[in-house]
């Protein structure tokens, strides 16, 4: 029950202030650092096949992927690089709150207008090179909005518009969402917290994201104390956040 409350908790001071950026606040810092790490292991799992869309998701909530995708686009558009941060998480929308900016028009309108007005609906950010695509109004189904034809289409059009389209998308048991997103872009992310999610939970994910014949890229382990990173890939993330793991290590 602690760490259900915990999660509850956290849950809501996202929503409700948006996530840490300390790739913004602190460049310079250790944290700041391995996030550009973890973008380079990105880059280098997919030599072979140029990245254009990618989701990250985790197995349950409360687990750091808002924070880890919004900081890793922060990276990404720190080298030059066009990148669109979509908030595809419609039950529990974080980004325009941790970049400030309107939230009536997203994802979601884009979705249900007749044409795509990119415009009206996607925001600059203080970062240059960064833009994202707010989640606009909650709808009341957002699987069956994400799994049309026009859902396709969309991202079609942002990545000729972008270099980089990166997806925050709901947990992957949770609800179909991730899986769906998933099966569409060109790879996806998974974020763990150690210490905190089962193994179980997170081989179930892994299954999941198999089914529909997602491109898992690798893994993020974050939350990582220091006195469990000897073995680690990445080495100490100021305490918080852990490797990045390439998709065969994670067989």
């Amino acid at each position: 029950m602690g760490l259900f409350r915990k999660e509850k908790k956290l849950d809501q001071a996202s929503m409700k202030e948006g996530v840490g950026l300390i790739t913004l606040t602190d460049p310079t810092s250790v944290i700041a650092e391995q996030f550009r790490t973890i973008r380079t292991n990105i880059q280098f799992s997919s030599i072979d096949q140029k990245l254009r869309s990618v989701v990250f998701t985790s197995s349950g909530p409360s687990q750091g992927k808002s924070t880890v995708s919004a900081n890793v686009a922060v990276t990404w558009a720190d080298q030059g690089v066009d990148v669109l941060l979509v908030d595809a998480d419609m039950r529990r929308p974080t980004v325009h709150q941790t970049f400030q900016v309107p939230n009536k028009k997203g994802l979601t309108s884009l979705l249900t207008e007749e044409t795509f007005d990119l415009n009206s609906a996607i925001q600059k950010t203080p970062v240059d090179h960064l833009f994202v695509l707010p989640c606009g109004v909650v709808p009341p189904n957002p699987s069956e909005l994400l799994n049309t034809k026009k859902m396709d289409k969309l991202i079609l059009e942002l990545t000729k518009h972008f270099d980089l389209v990166i997806f925050d998308t709901p947990p992957v048991i949770s609800v179909t969402d991730a899986q769906i997103l998933a099966s569409k872009v060109d790879g996806t992310i998974l974020v763990v917290p150690q210490g905190i999610v089962e193994k179980g939970s997170v081989a179930k994910a892994k299954e999941l994201l198999e089914v529909v014949n997602a491109r898992i890229l690798g893994t993020i382990m974050n939350r990582v104390k220091a006195e469990n990173t000897g073995g680690y890939y990445g080495g100490y993330y100021g305490g918080y956040y852990g490797g990045y793991y390439g998709a065969e290590e994670n067989k």
